[in-house]
């Protein structure tokens, strides 16, 4: 008895201290990220005739407007787009009840409950805050998965919202599309720029060839700084959703078979595959995939999470 008490206490330290370093991570990710937007908006501005100052001072004023006013909307456009439906209480109570106990012991308000009929299992959460949250559960993860399963991957999704991931990655979302549409613009005005002294034709050149670098590189660096974030966020979920439940067996025997369905889900697109609890086009159920694949994944890899999530010990 007292030795799986101090087993359990230290499962859960174990797990607090994952939570701890991945919001370290992602901060630092996301610094950078907002950084990297606002450098390339700044050269953008400064191509078009701003000096330094009004650059800067334009891009972060942009930036945070743009990103203010879309992720305002994104979670109803993403359910939408799903096909999720909302359900009421009488609709299905038992997922309800769920639902809204796991909430109670999370400490947030009930979130809106969608299906999406797909016979795939997997979730997602959406919603720009706790109290403007939603949950969205395919019908194929209600049929295949235990009570105790769906609780696990409930609470997951609970969690998403709860340390505000959800607002998290629509900023980030909103930001990856920022800077592939700067990057495209900047490209498109140097081509088309022309010069009319020969300094501003060795200015013209440079800032042709900086576009250029940053018009490739620029949506690439966004991507992989965007996942990088999500899986991050995934392992945190997993940690904390294990703290509500208090049963790790629930959510990694769930992610074990929803890694065994080798269907994807019909409307899940790349825009929005970070936001589910396993990869919908199932590209991570290697155990042990390459640094250099992992960088493009939406989640990490799937036999990892179950692996850790079953160990207690979190790789921080």
């Amino acid at each position: 008895m007292k030795a799986d008490l101090v087993l359990r206490a230290a499962f859960i330290v174990s797990m607090y201290q994952q939570i701890t370093a991945n919001k370290r991570k992602t901060t630092a990710l996301l610094i950078f990220f907002s950084i990297f937007a606002i450098a390339l908006l700044s050269l953008l501005g400064f191509v078009l005739g701003f000096d330094a100052y009004q650059s800067v001072f334009l891009a972060t004023v942009f930036s945070i407007c743009y990103a203010t006013a879309s992720f305002y909307w994104s979670d109803k456009i993403t359910l939408s787009l799903q096909g999720a439906k909302p359900i009421a209480k009488q609709d299905n109570p038992e997922i309800y009840r769920l639902v809204e106990n796991l909430s109670i012991t999370a400490g947030i308000p009930t979130p809106a409950i969608y299906i999406i009929t797909d016979e795939a299992p997997n979730a997602f959460a959406t919603g720009r805050d706790p109290k403007h949250a939603s949950i969205a559960l395919t019908t194929g993860l209600l049929h295949m998965l235990s009570k105790q399963e769906v609780e696990g991957v409930i609470a997951h999704e609970l969690s998403h919202i709860k340390n505000y991931d959800i607002r998290l990655m629509t900023i980030v979302v909103v930001l990856v599309g920022l800077i592939i549409l700067t990057s495209d613009l900047l490209l498109r005005l140097n081509l088309f720029r022309k010069s009319n002294s020969r300094d501003s034709e060795i200015f013209f050149i440079a800032a042709l060839g900086i576009a250029v670098i940053l018009g490739l590189l620029s949506p690439l660096i966004a991507q992989v700084i965007r996942l990088a974030i999500s899986r991050s966020r995934e392992y945190l979920a997993d940690a904390d959703g294990v703290l509500l439940t208090r049963y790790p067996e629930g959510l990694a025997s769930a992610l074990q078979k929803i890694s065994g369905y080798t269907g994807q889900v019909k409307r899940a697109t790349h825009a929005t595959a970070h936001l589910y609890i396993a990869d919908p086009f199932h590209t991570n159920t290697l155990a042990h995939t390459p640094w250099y694949k992992q960088l493009f994944l939406t989640h990490p890899p799937i036999a990892q999470r179950i692996e850790q999530i079953r160990n207690g010990s979190h790789a921080t």
